[in-house]
């Protein structure tokens, strides 16, 4: 199903909608740079980002301005847009989330789009071109793939679930704690996946295709967007020590609600043990 016919229902010119008109040109843009040669830099260690990435970003940007005068962006590469005095949203964009992938033509990328208001997220949509699959969520109607309603998967055992996790970029130390959790999750899960997209990863939960997902050193535009949908998918989404979520501390504990109990409990644990 094509998600220019379905976008979750939203009326015309809402918020929602603007999103996903972003997120769908955004998505345009990287199919059509794919696998050509574009210019790749290392903006710190382990990080990089393209030409492509800032393309996307300009294209939205100027899309969000036209659409939204005095609307703030914040944003993965260039700075920070403030809000005009008494405007009180801000858009939280990743041009390209999973851009290791990419540069490199492995289809595991997106771009991931939320809105702001008040210091709350409303609106989220995640679009991966590779597959043509629209995320789209509205805080308390609900959260769609391609216009079709998800909800997270009924797994309650531990034995079952299939988990995803992240490894932070630029890190210069080991740290213990995520590595014993990894091997922890390791034998008493069925399976763990590390895909590099931490917006698609928060989608999968959501929409059931996998049961839980941990990372830390995360920023705003990473997890805004999946933790709305993975939460109005049915999810339960918090920091990594069961305390409330924000997208501006950078780590996140998304899971299905059953298993929610025992991935703190693991990480309780492996903290305990590094």
């Amino acid at each position: 199903m094509s998600p220019d016919a379905t976008r979750g229902g939203p009326p015309a010119g809402s918020f929602l909608s603007a999103a996903v008109d972003a997120v769908l040109e955004a998505g345009a843009l990287q199919l059509a740079r794919l696998g050509t040669d574009f210019r790749v830099d290392e903006k710190g260690r382990g990080d990089i980002v393209t030409e492509v990435d800032l393309a996307v970003e300009t294209r939205i940007r100027a899309l969000i301005a036209r659409r939204f005068p005095g609307h703030g962006v914040l944003a993965e590469e260039l700075a920070e847009t403030a809000p005009a005095d008494g405007v009180t949203h801000r858009w939280l964009f990743d041009p390209i989330d999973g851009t290791a992938n990419y540069a490199r033509g492995l289809p595991f990328f997106c771009a991931s789009l939320a809105l702001e208001v008040e210091g709350t997220i409303e609106v989220a949509a995640v679009y991966d071109p590779s597959r043509r699959e629209l995320f789209t969520a509205e805080r308390g109607r609900g959260a769609w793939v391609n216009g079709q309603t998800i909800c997270v998967s009924p797994t309650a055992r531990f034995a079952d679930a299939v988990l995803g996790t992240g490894f932070p970029h630029g890190a210069v130390a080991r740290v213990g704690a995520m590595e014993t959790l990894l091997a922890e999750c390791a034998v008493r899960a069925r399976a763990i996946r590390r895909l590099g997209s931490a917006a698609l990863d928060l989608c999968y939960v959501a929409c059931g295709r996998m049961d839980a997902f941990w990372d830390r050193n995360l920023k705003a535009w990473d997890t805004a967007a999946g933790a709305l949908i993975v939460t109005e998918a049915g999810g339960t989404v918090t920091s990594l020590d069961g305390g409330p979520f924000s997208c501006y501390p950078g780590d996140v504990l998304a899971s299905n609600g059953r298993l929610h109990a025992d991935m703190l409990d693991a990480i309780r644990r492996a903290s305990a043990t590094a």
